[in-house]
């Protein structure tokens, strides 16, 4: 007999409880892990070591094309090269950056590696930030939140990874539902439909769960002196995007606050008083999530 998903207990077997990923953590750990090996080297391949020259870097530019190296090349180097595709007609110093960045993501890497990327930050910040794409922003302040040099660092870091990654898996789910990143959803939900594991709903109206989320990482950006121009550049560039969740956010707040001032109009009109707000509870959200 197969026990039902919501009344299956935590030692009950996976298949039973309906997990999202069985055998976890074990499962899950194993899964990030597959892409963390150490980079392969060739013969008199790697890294620059923490003294190189960084200026030299900035005014260089990577061509638009390379010859590809002859023979049978290491995985360091076919690596390398796709970053160098990736980033021409930008300087070496972004090249350097990004191959700090893939050192970094790796279980292990050479000893000065993260002393070597906060170096290039913190000399070269508003090069980096003048030319690198956004993509290549987030990544960096990605990795600052493991290889930061403060807790200040580290925690701005962690708040931006953990934001970015969880958007990044919701906009993607969204382009499954046909509408565009700009589109706000319907002003009406399914009727029964519930938030996972307890959540109170959002509120559009008082509810301040983007600002509660925004506010202190902007804060604290505003008073790291290295990670806080990444950070601020990063959220300026969110706010001035027309097509994610926080600007679809502000639109359905919009839309519900002049249906509102419509109904009011029309009331007044008719001489039966002003209505309060008809939106659901979720309108009165507590600040717990």
């Amino acid at each position: 007999m197969t026990i039902p998903p919501e009344t299956a207990g935590p030692d009950a077997p996976d298949a039973a409880r309906g997990l999202t990923y069985p055998g976890a953590p074990e499962s899950v750990i194993a899964r990030w892990n597959v892409r963390r090996g150490p980079v392969l080297y060739g013969k008199g391949e790697g890294l620059p070591p923490l003294d190189t020259a960084l200026q030299p870097l900035v005014g260089k530019t990577v061509p638009a094309f390379e010859l590809p190296p002859l023979g049978k090349v290491s995985p360091y180097k076919r690596k390398l090269g796709l970053l160098r595709e990736e980033l021409a007609g930008r300087s070496e110093l972004a090249v350097l950056n990004a191959d700090l960045i893939v050192h970094l993501r790796r279980a292990s890497f050479p000893d000065h590696a993260p002393a070597l990327f906060r170096r290039v930050w913190r000399e070269h910040s508003a090069d980096l930030l003048h030319e690198l794409p956004a993509r290549w922003l987030i990544s960096s302040i990605i990795t600052f939140g493991d290889f930061g040099e403060t807790e200040a660092q580290r925690r701005i870091g962690l708040s931006l990874n953990m934001m970015f990654s969880l958007m990044k898996l919701y906009e993607f789910e969204r382009l499954f539902s046909g509408l565009g990143g700009g589109e706000p959803f319907r002003s009406r939900r399914k009727p029964g439909a519930q938030m996972p594991l307890g959540m109170q709903d959002f509120g559009f109206r008082n509810g301040g769960l983007d600002y509660n989320l925004l506010a202190p990482i902007w804060q604290a950006a505003e008073a790291e002196p290295v990670v806080g121009p990444l950070a601020r550049r990063l959220l300026d560039l969110l706010n001035e995007d027309p097509s994610n969740i926080f600007r679809r956010f502000q639109l359905m707040r919009e839309a519900r606050r002049r249906s509102l001032e419509r109904k009011r109009a029309r009331a007044l009109a008719s001489g039966i008083g002003i209505p309060e707000d008809e939106g659901p509870a979720s309108d009165h959200e507590a600040e717990a999530p």
